[in-house]
């Protein structure tokens, strides 16, 4: 073979181009087998609840990560989360995945943007080597740390066997503000709303959540001997009541056992304030705001950090000054820093701190908690580490990150999607902004509807051929919501004075009432902090927010919106029983597999395995309590129906149930039909999660609803029917204000409330209120150019 042949012939490593997936089935797939080209930009499209979550994160990344894992030993792997192996037949051509989802950053309080990025650790060590006057380690700037000093007893070596012991005193200095111990804040707590004096503990006095004499803590106050529990509370001698309250944790034996002893109010911060207040479940949440005032720490102003790391400065500015400055402008503070010693950290902190500003988040502080930031701005916020990254080769897995951006934005994102891709990766996006798909090498669209009518692939190939294919996806993809010719008249006004809440410049605005009304703006101009701030919730408000649904796989859609419980009563009352055997978490339980279905084995290291359960064959109930009927049909039976049979089901006959009913209805209003009652909340799709929490709040009573972001997951389908029920609420009586990037509902709105002109310092101000007609007319700011070009104007 002659030289020139040989060059010219394809090496065979170049041969592995394709990831290759044959018979998916994880989830709602069926038996799925797709071609995705490598080192290409892979947008994947379809219905919220098609599979498209299932496909990419659930099987080409799930098994991409348990295959890394299984490189270590058994000693680490003991330590990492164990990966189950995905139902699927074959992979091939799997590369290292790096997975940024939206899920939203650790809700630990002590958690902030600088922090979650190493901007907070860069900083602390410019300090630690800048700083006048020098404090010490980079430790001595740091919130977390706590000052420690000891004295004690040391054994010196002085050789040949011979020891001397020596006194010696041990100091450490920590950043830590001692008075709020780094949070920033101190608590106050209302006695009343922990107990009621006039009752004794054994009546039953405390009031905190999880606090009951039946269990452990009964137990405990009964036999620690430093009250009588059967004496009111109101009656106690002063050292009795701070045994009660302020007692440090303290050693105790109670029949036998050993036991720790804490006063109520150690107790509760470390049970309840150590944690974000966000995270807490809604009825410990409650309680928390109910028996707790936060203020602002006296001692440290809010910035975490002890006297001596606000003493030591750089340039005039502290280490707390900088936190506290946006990051575009801490960027440009940091670029005149002129210090040779330093030099190559300023060079990373400077990269950091564009990387920021290149991805859209220049309006943030470093000092902001991350448990604050929405659901993009934390996506975004993960992508920030792979920015300039040498590595190559490597697979990124993007779940809609066009969430919570303006289409001015959306441009933004999508050049470092390419700039990701040209660099040699493979780029798999879950995509449902048209703006995004356009910018796809390669198409994969799932449906051809959602849960049991998706998981099979429509189409793959161009934009081009999306279009032409005649799927939902393709069908939608050129949708423009027209401009009203009428808009509503409103009923009201809502005045809101002097708003200054976060970056608000005392913004003065006239809310219309009893109509539809969209606040818009570029991502960080203000949008959230004039409509949270200015419209608390309570009174009559009901706000929708983009936090998480928590629920375990015990969960599902019947428990999570509250229709078990007509249910179960509907049940009990037709067999004469008690509601409490139509539960699987509860008397009903099946015994072998305590009500889950499955049983789980685990096997240490390895990935645990889930049988189903094979007395009750999955059902999760006793088999006496399937001999109970409703309507022909028995509690596992109505379980397993979807949302649609189940409001016929409830809507007549034997089984009428009319409170069911009503829940049933809100499901079908958001488009949730095809949902069983039982289906596990794990298994939902972000797209789903978000309508089964709009359809849960739209039970709630109000005359103002507050929505932030409800397209958030939804297929361009899917909006029109968000629309038809923003109408009716609107048609029936209601006043709603939604925060939205969409320019299909800026289009369809009444009136538009547009924020800007930029974002941080930047916006806080009102650009632009009126129609969306006179805002297109007008084209001058960024959403008006925006939705004059979506509208074809």
């Amino acid at each position: 073979m002659s030289t020139a042949s040989q060059r010219s012939a394809p090496h065979v490593a170049d041969s592995h181009d394709l990831i290759r997936v044959q018979g998916a089935r994880v989830n709602n797939l069926r038996d799925v087998s797709v071609e995705i080209p490598k080192r290409r930009l892979t947008v994947f499209t379809g219905v919220s609840g098609s599979g498209k979550s299932s496909l990419v994160f659930g099987t080409i990344a799930a098994e991409s990560q348990r295959m890394i894992n299984e490189t270590y030993s058994a000693f680490v792997q003991g330590f990492m989360p164990t990966l189950a192996r995905p139902e699927v037949d074959l992979l091939d051509g799997l590369t290292t995945a790096i997975i940024v989802d939206q899920e939203r950053m650790g809700a630990n309080s002590r958690s902030t943007v600088g922090t979650a990025t190493d901007a907070n650790a860069m900083l602390r060590i410019l300090f630690s080597r800048l700083g006048q006057p020098q404090i010490g380690s980079p430790n001595a700037y740091s919130f977390n740390v706590p000052s420690v000093k000891a004295t004690g007893a040391i054994t010196v070596d002085r050789g040949a066997g011979k020891t001397k012991t020596e006194k010696a005193t041990f100091t450490r200095l920590g950043g830590m503000c001692p008075r709020c111990e780094g949070m920033g804040a101190v608590t106050d707590i209302d006695l009343t709303a922990l107990y009621d004096d006039s009752l004794s503990l054994n009546e039953g006095a405390i009031t905190i959540p999880g606090y009951s004499m039946e269990g452990w803590y009964g137990r405990i106050f009964r036999g620690c001997g430093y009250f009588d529990p059967d004496k009111p509370i109101g009656k106690y001698t002063k050292r009795e009541q701070h045994d009660l309250l302020h007692r440090e944790p303290t050693k105790i034996k109670v029949d036998g056992i050993n036991l720790t002893y804490a006063g109520l109010i150690p107790s509760i911060q470390k049970s309840f304030l150590s944690k974000d207040i966000d995270a807490l479940q809604p009825h410990i949440r409650a309680f928390v705001e109910r028996a707790v005032t936060f203020t602002t720490c006296p001692e440290c102003a809010g910035t975490r950090l002890s006297k001596e790391a606000r003493s030591s400065k750089i340039k005039g500015k502290n280490i707390a000054d900088a936190c506290a400055m946006q990051i575009s402008d801490l960027a440009t503070w940091v670029r005149e820093i002129k210090e040779p010693s330093v030099a190559p950290l300023l060079a990373g902190l400077q990269h950091l701190l564009d990387s920021f500003e290149e991805i859209g988040l220049g309006y943030l502080s470093l000092d902001r908690p991350s448990g604050t930031l929405s659901g993009g701005e934390a996506q975004r916020t993960k992508m920030i580490r792979h920015l300039g990254s040498s590595l190559t080769d490597v697979t990124y897995v993007f779940d809609e990150p066009t969430i919570g951006l303006h289409p001015h934005d959306i441009q933004r994102m999508n050049k470092l999607l390419l700039q990701l891709r040209d660099k040699g990766n493979t780029v798999l996006v879950v995509e449902h902004k048209p703006e995004a798909i356009a910018i796809a090498d390669h198409i994969v669209d799932l449906g051809p509807g959602a849960g049991t009518d998706g998981g099979t692939v429509c189409y793959e190939g161009s934009l081009d051929g999306l279009r032409a294919s005649g799927t939902i996806t393709g069908r939608h993809l050129d949708d423009r919501a027209a401009l009203k010719e009428q808009v509503r008249t409103p009923t009201g006004t809502l005045e809101i004075r002097g708003a200054t809440a976060n970056n608000l410049r005392d913004v003065d605005v006239d809310v219309p009432l009893g109509v539809l009304v969209v606040v818009t703006g570029v991502a960080g101009s203000g949008k959230s902090s004039l409509v949270r701030a200015s419209i608390p919730a309570g009174a009559g408000v009901v706000s929708i927010d983009q936090g998480a649904i928590r629920g375990s796989r015990r969960s599902n859609p019947a428990t999570y919106t509250g229709l078990l419980d007509p249910i179960r009563k509907a049940f009990a009352k037709a067999n004469g029983v008690k509601p409490a055997l139509f539960s699987a978490n509860s008397e009903g339980a099946c015994p072998s597999c305590n009500g889950a279905g499955v049983i789980y084995t685990d096997l240490g290291m390895m990935a645990g395995v889930a049988a189903p359960c094979e007395d009750c064959e999955g059902k999760r109930f006793q088999a006496s309590v399937l001999e109970y009927r409703l309507g022909g049909r028995d509690i596992s039976e109505v379980l397993a129906m979807s949302v649609t049979e189940a409001e016929k089901f409830f809507g007549a006959g034997d089984a009428r149930t009319p409170a069911a009913h009503a829940i049933l209805d809100r499901l079908a209003d958001v488009g949730l039909g095809y949902l069983s009652l039982g289906q596990p909340l794990t298994t939902l799709s972000g797209g789903e999660r978000q309508r089964l929490k709009l359809a849960t709040h739209m039970a709630e009573k109000g005359g103002v609803y507050v929505l932030d972001e409800p397209t958030t997951g939804l297929h361009l389908a899917d909006v029109e029917q968000l629309l038809g029920l923003l109408d009716r609420l609107v048609d029936s009586g209601k006043s709603v204000i939604v925060i939205e990037h969409h320019q299909a509902v800026m289009a369809h709105a009444d009136w538009i409330i547009d924020l800007g002109p930029g974002a941080g310092h930047d916006g806080g101000q009102i650009v632009f209120e009126g129609t969306p007609a006179d805002l297109v007319a007008g084209r001058s700011t960024l959403t008006g150019e925006h939705l004059a070009t979506y509208v074809g104007r």
